[in-house]
């Protein structure tokens, strides 16, 4: 799209938390008209600051949705799952009630962002989007299923955005392993862990919007440290008492896998943050 039809762009952001409601904010000022939706009639008014339309609906409503959607074209599925709330009805309910609400929409795009430990153990090796997904947990399971149904959606374009772990604004390294200060973990953290700053997610985000990418993406961030590298430069560079392994007990974490992001730079992003720490 040229920049002059710029302004009759809708898109529509189901779930708008720590990455949906950056996206929003970045999209209205690209004058893009922003309709973001929450489960929580209490974020109405907070969302209202980045978006034009602010609408409370649950993804397992599809009158909702029909209704929300009709005149959007691109739809980002950003869904979180609430404590305690049952993760097959919050993404594979969204995922069918979209798959079947969208033909009868004006949507062209959905962006979906998932996660890459739908990959599953791969002991270290590295993984790309054509390595099979094997999830290690329930919850991995109906992720890889929410991709399927939606990939499946015909006559639009589809992005699944596998991103890597969390971290940005308000979501500090230093926070997330604080409390894992001075304490024993079990196992030696020699597993890789996958990273990616909130900056790059809107980012990619975008990315895939303006470029009307369909397909499988991988965002995360170059630097691959192993838990324990991690954690150890975290702890000192917040002098936080370190923390020790102990490899007689066995890891918590049931993955590990080195994910590329070859793809997506080839497609001619550029990653804002490609290393921890180099603000």
């Amino acid at each position: 799209m040229g920049m002059a039809d710029q302004t009759t762009v809708k898109a529509a952001i189901i779930g708008c938390g720590y990455v949906g409601k950056e996206v929003a904010r970045l999209w209205q000022q690209q004058g893009i008209t922003v309709t973001a939706t929450t489960t929580r009639s209490e974020r109405v008014e907070e969302l209202r600051s980045v978006a034009d339309r602010v609408q409370v609906l649950k993804g397992t409503d599809p009158g909702a949705l029909q209704d929300c959607l009709a005149d959007q074209q691109v739809v980002l599925v950003c869904v979180g799952s609430k404590r305690g709330a049952s993760y097959e009805e919050t993404y594979l309910g969204t995922a069918k009630n979209l798959a079947e609400v969208l033909p009868s929409t004006q949507v062209q795009q959905l962006i979906y962002t998932s996660t890459s430990s739908v990959y599953g153990q791969h002991h270290g090796a590295v993984v790309t989007e054509e390595t099979p997904v094997n999830p290690s947990t329930a919850n991995g399971e109906v992720i890889a299923k929410t991709e399927r149904t939606l990939l499946g959606s015909v006559g639009l374009k589809v992005c699944v955005l596998r991103l890597g772990g969390i971290y940005g604004p308000g979501r500090t390294l230093a926070k997330i392993y604080s409390r894992a200060a001075g304490q024993t973990r079990p196992g030696s953290g020699d597993e890789w862990t996958n990273w990616v700053h909130r900056s790059d997610i809107v980012g990619a985000i975008e990315f895939a919007r303006s470029h009307s990418l369909a397909g499988i993406y991988n965002v995360v961030q170059d630097e691959i440290p192993t838990v324990k590298q991690l954690i150890d430069a975290v702890c000192d560079r917040n002098n936080l008492a370190p923390v020790q392994w102990d490899p007689t007990q066995p890891s918590t974490r049931s993955y590990s896998a080195r994910v590329a992001n070859a793809k997506i730079k080839a497609a001619g992003y550029r990653f804002n943050h490609p290393n921890f720490f180099d603000e």
